[in-house]
């Protein structure tokens, strides 16, 4: 039982980490806010963004309880 949640806390992490890498990243400062603006304004690819937010949502939850559940089982 261990070894099976181990490894699924192994591919939950190794997924979350993916995802983390393929969002794209947040400008930060006064050229972000501007850049910002307009990337809202013309829908810059918004939809997978959206996307990206809510798997690494669940991923990250799903990480959360397992690291938990086996910390409680050892």
């Amino acid at each position: 039982m261990n070894t099976v949640l181990m490894v699924i806390h192994l591919f939950v992490a190794a997924g979350l980490i993916a995802v983390v890498l393929l969002q794209s990243g947040r400008s930060a400062g006064i050229s972000g806010a501007i850049a910002g603006a307009g990337e809202t304004l013309f829908g810059r690819k918004k939809g997978l963004d959206e996307f990206f937010g809510k798997v690494t949502t669940y991923l990250a939850v799903a990480f959360m309880v397992l690291s938990i559940f086996i910390a409680i089982l050892i």
